[in-house]
């Protein structure tokens, strides 16, 4: 039987991109963990978000250094994990990256109308329409990372990811 090594799989995107769906689906079947960035979030970023203000980079800090010890965590228990975040920025990925060299990155690309869309169809969630383009601003696209097109459906989605990182179909 072959070793299966630990590593973060890290589904990244703009809000609506569908990185909580597929990355349900994913970690369900390939037998591993799922975890949602946004579980991790204090609440006074919650509510600063809730109330339509955009996070700064000194927002995200506790944040993302609380998702790198995560993910440390997970992989040193020799636990593979999927974790949905928006990862948006450069150095927010390489925040995550010092978890150490197993975290890996698919970013989940969409047009502004298709994510628009989304969100105005998801009702009860924290995150408001008002802050979709501060999200596209901040997005620093990946030059690590598959890139798949988020208007798939998303079991199409989760076989493009299924295959070449845990080597197996759904």
């Amino acid at each position: 039987m072959p070793i299966r090594h630990a590593f973060a799989l890290v589904l990244m995107g703009v809000s609506g991109c569908g990185k909580s769906t597929v990355g349900r689906l994913v970690a369900s079947r390939a037998g591993c963990e799922f975890a949602d960035a946004d579980d991790f979030h204090p609440p006074g970023n919650l509510a600063k978000m809730s109330s339509g203000e955009a996070l700064t980079d000194e927002d995200r800090g506790p944040w993302l250094e609380a998702l790198r010890d995560h993910i440390r965590e997970r992989n040193e228990r020799g636990k593979t994990l999927v974790l949905a975040c928006s990862a948006l920025k450069k150095s927010y990925r390489d925040k995550l990256r010092e978890a150490g060299p197993q975290v890996v990155f698919v970013h989940l690309s969409a047009s502004r109308e298709l994510l628009l869309e989304r969100l105005q169809n998801r009702p009860g969630h924290f995150f408001p329409v008002s802050l979709l383009d501060s999200q596209f601003e901040a997005l620093e696209l990946p030059t690590q990372a598959l890139v798949l097109d988020a208007a798939a459906p998303p079991d199409d989605l989760a076989l493009q990811i299924l295959v070449p990182f845990f080597n197996r179909l759904p």
